[in-house]
């Protein structure tokens, strides 16, 4: 891109700042219609992010033989490569000029890649090596991540878009959470309802171990991804032009953008809610990745106890996603994340804690299920809430960054939520994996075939490590600063710069 002859940068400041909206477009509240269009565009996402944390593990270590220190490393390999491409691809859609505006090229774009290659991460050719195995998932995982990325963080961003508003921030982000779980659990219900059901043979009496089961789950996740993708670009197509327009043409370098993407980011709010989102998301991959393992060999739960505990995310959605709208009209977005949080994960460890003192009633006991089913839905729903007032929290650091700036940097900011949340829980399974091997549950094991003792080490192992990231978590985000004030003195600072004279 070609900076205009004689223009410098006091100049393009002043052209930026005059070719920005004036905001009464974003400030308004934001149409059902587009709610809902916004948040359906998660559904995307919640299939890959549930596929990556309940499944992936699971479907190659137990189900293809690879071993499961194997899967875990691939998925750290993927993982360096997202360092690269989310910072990169925040500040393109934040700089990209187009008649359809940063965001929904990208949106459209990323559309039929995503379904590919996602198919062929759970239909792997026979016969492969366990190092063509392991290579296979690097690349396909690298390859899912990162059009992942170019759909995710230009479509996430549209939030501080669509309004400025501190409350309608965490309504728009509730639709947005509530779609991204409730319709990425679509998948995992249909598929211990429907999918595992259909493929129980006398061979394999688990359908979840039948390799053939997982194909008929890609072509239907695949299928479901697409529409949400084409909603969400569809829907919200029409308010692209009220959306704030990209900053006028000048020469983009490397050494530009790595400054500019360093200066965005300069915030001890920022660092704060970065590194308590980060270990939070471990926590919760962590926990994700072990969640069918102690479904199924811990508790000894059968695939259809399994569907209905995973129906209960539903009622988590539905139950969480209002609770963060009345937390931050209340008592404010931190001091309900605080709060918030350090009751939610206490949840996932205590009935494991009460199995190992000898309280929580044995396998096979009536109550068992009632007890795990209500812990875990109330549990989640918390988390929900949890989650969806940190985004927000996030949301509105774009305009204090702005302030500093003079440039909007919506994508960048999800970018950052983007990589918090792929890194976070891939490096929650990649600990899931080493916590397995730890254990010492063998590769290809099935329901039934692993010690007593093994279960022990696992419940053991698993409850320090959980509770660790979660308090450190909880203690990052104490440092979170910016407040309902001190947002709306953003709001007012910038009102006053754009109608400013030059």
């Amino acid at each position: 891109m070609k900076e205009p002859a004689g223009l410098n940068q006091a100049a393009l400041e002043r052209e930026l700042i005059a070719d920005e909206p004036t905001g009464a477009s974003t400030k308004d509240k934001p149409s059902l219609w587009t709610k809902f269009a916004y948040g359906f565009g998660s559904v995307a996402y919640g299939i890959k992010d549930q596929g990556f944390k309940y499944f992936l593990l699971l479907f190659y270590a137990q189900v293809v033989g690879l071993d499961s220190r194997l899967v875990s490393l691939a998925i750290m390999v993927a993982l360096i490569a997202d360092a690269f491409s989310d910072p990169l691809v925040g500040y393109w859609s934040d700089n990209l000029r187009s008649r359809w505006g940063r965001r929904h090229p990208f949106m459209y774009g990323a559309a039929i890649p995503i379904v590919v290659t996602y198919y062929f991460l759970w239909t792997p050719p026979d016969g492969l090596s366990q190092a063509q195995l392991f290579w296979y998932v690097v690349i396909l995982s690298i390859l899912i991540r990162t059009i992942i990325t170019l759909y995710e963080t230009p479509g996430a961003a549209l939030a501080a878009e669509l309004t400025q508003d501190y409350d309608q921030r965490s309504s728009l982000l509730s639709w947005r959470y509530f779609f991204g779980w409730s319709g990425g659990n679509i998948m995992t219900v249909v598929s211990f309802g429907l999918i595992f059901a259909a493929f129980s043979t006398e061979a394999i009496p688990n359908g979840q171990f039948n390799p053939e089961a997982y194909r008929v789950y890609a072509l239907a996740a695949c299928s479901i991804i697409l529409i949400s993708i084409l909603v969400s670009s569809l829907g919200t197509h029409a308010r692209i032009k009220d959306l704030p327009k990209a900053p006028p043409q000048r020469t983009l370098t490397l050494g530009i953008m790595f400054r500019e993407i360093l200066e965005t980011f300069r915030s001890r709010s920022f660092a704060a809610l970065f590194i308590a989102s980060l270990l939070g998301y471990i926590a919760s991959g962590l926990g994700a990745g072990l969640a069918f393992y102690f479904s199924t060999f811990f508790w000894g739960f059968t695939p259809m106890e399994i569907f209905y505990i995973t129906a209960g995310v539903f009622l988590s959605a539905i139950i969480g996603a209002p609770i963060a709208a009345f937390v931050s009209r209340t008592i404010g977005k931190k001091r309900g994340a605080v709060i918030i949080g350090l009751v939610a994960f206490l949840g996932s460890p205590t009935p494991v804690f009460l199995r190992l003192v000898g309280v929580m009633p044995e396998n096979g006991d009536p109550l068992l299920f009632p007890i795990i089913f209500v812990t875990t839905t109330l549990d989640v729903a918390l988390i929900i809430c949890y989650q969806i007032l940190a985004a927000s929290m996030l949301a509105d650091l774009v305009e204090d960054a702005e302030l500093r700036t003079h440039r909007r940097s919506e994508g960048l900011f999800f970018a950052a939520a983007t990589f918090m949340r792929k890194w976070g829980e891939g490096l929650g399974i990649v600990v899931a994996g080493f916590v397995i091997s730890l254990a010492g549950i063998a590769t290809g094991a099935q329901q039934g075939e692993v010690s007593d003792l093994t279960l022990f080490r696992l419940a053991v192992i698993y409850m320090p490590v959980y509770l660790g990231f979660y308090m450190a978590m909880i203690f990052c985000i104490s440092r979170y600063q910016l407040s309902r004030e001190g947002h709306e003195e953003n709001l007012r600072q910038l009102d006053e710069r754009r109608q400013a004279p030059a």
